[in-house]
């Protein structure tokens, strides 16, 4: 898997957010997975907590920054190879674009050695915080991204944990919900019918990408108060 390193503004345009929707979250927000982005030391600029986990976190700092290097040399070679699947440059040129990314992982090297406690090394689908602690849950670029890693089982293990560390009216964002050739999951209906009847809400919501307008969909889950956390024997 990549270990990316997004800015927060490009959080924002996937998920729909915006910098004072993030200001005015009620509550810390959790980054899974968080890589090597800047989104933790940026939210701390406008006094949102965020707390990001990665499996990455358990190397040593110089290790994740030497993967997620590699990730920006691999997105330098994809995105001219594959224009379809990137914004044009004509709207966002691929260098400017990577140059986001590296301030971002500047950003990430320095708040992990001043705030190492924002960075928690966990795997889904078994995170290390109790339940309800966030009051926004954010995954990028992993459960549906690869498909040959989570099986529909581990997927739905997966959100049920992403659904039990995040608060009753608060919300869990996932996108996207495709994998790496843009195949959309072919079995989305049957998993948001198996988190439902595990009472947890699920809203399929269509954004339009900056520039080319462009739809993308992002899985938005919320829990029922009456919910039951899901066991920590899901494989």
């Amino acid at each position: 898997m990549l270990i990316t390193s997004r800015p927060l503004d490009e959080y924002c345009q996937l998920f729909g957010l915006s910098r004072a929707a993030l200001r005015a979250t009620p509550g810390p927000v959790l980054d899974c997975p968080g890589g090597a982005a800047g989104l933790v030391a940026e939210a701390r600029r406008l006094g949102c907590r965020v707390v990001a986990t990665d499996p990455a976190y358990a190397l040593p700092l110089p290790a994740v920054l030497s993967r997620a290097e590699a990730a920006r040399r691999r997105m330098a070679t994809a995105m001219p190879a594959a224009p379809n699947r990137y914004l044009a440059p004509r709207y966002r040129p691929y260098d400017k674009y990577l140059r986001s990314w590296d301030r971002a992982r500047t950003l990430f090297a320095a708040d992990a050695v001043a705030h190492p406690d924002g960075y928690v090394a966990a795997a889904l689908p078994r995170l290390p915080f109790a339940d309800d602690t966030f009051a926004l849950t954010l995954s990028s670029y992993l459960l549906f991204a690869y498909p040959d890693l989570f099986s529909p089982r581990a997927q739905l293990a997966a959100l049920l944990e992403l659904a039990r560390v995040t608060a009753p009216g608060g919300e869990v964002l996932v996108h996207p919900v495709h994998d790496n050739h843009s195949v959309r999951c072919p079995h989305l209906d049957e998993l948001r019918f198996a988190l439902g009847a595990r009472r947890v809400s699920s809203e399929l919501r269509t954004l339009r990408r900056p520039g080319d307008g462009r739809r993308r969909y992002v899985l938005a889950l919320s829990r029922h108060p009456r919910y039951g956390a899901a066991p920590w024997t899901n494989p």
